[in-house]
């Protein structure tokens, strides 16, 4: 697993661009995905989402994984949720450790952080909070 460090300036349309395969379903309506909502997190985890679909596209191009599609990207309970379609065992695996990592980066900023919250829960660093 790669992580980034922060100060990357990448845009919900750069990830769009730059992986069109697993953002397939972007365009296409409600009644078919969630993914017609976009990406809905803060730009503080787009490098982890860069570094995930990173991983992800290689596994399908150099190592013979499916080619899945995200069918819904967001933030629940304070943590990335990702989900896919028809992803294999190894790609779910990376799926869910940078959902993990997601909990101690801060969505707004991408440095350290950490869940914050009693009813709403939410990640972040010290100065975003």
């Amino acid at each position: 697993m790669v992580v980034l460090g922060v100060g990357n300036n990448m845009t919900e349309q750069d990830l769009i661009n730059k992986y069109p395969r697993l953002f397939r379903q972007k365009d296409l309506p409600l009644t078919h995905t969630a993914m017609c909502w976009g990406i809905d997190c803060g730009p503080g985890w787009y490098n982890l989402l860069d570094n995930m679909c990173k991983e992800l596209q290689y596994l399908t191009d150099e190592k013979g994984h499916p080619q899945i599609e995200f069918t819904q990207i967001k933030e629940k309970f304070g943590t990335l949720r990702v989900y896919t379609s028809g992803e294999s065992d190894e790609q779910f695996e990376v799926i869910r450790d940078y959902e993990y990592l997601s909990g101690y980066t801060c969505e707004e900023c991408g440095e350290m952080g950490e869940i914050k919250g009693d009813y709403w829960l939410v990640t972040r660093c010290p100065n975003c909070l």
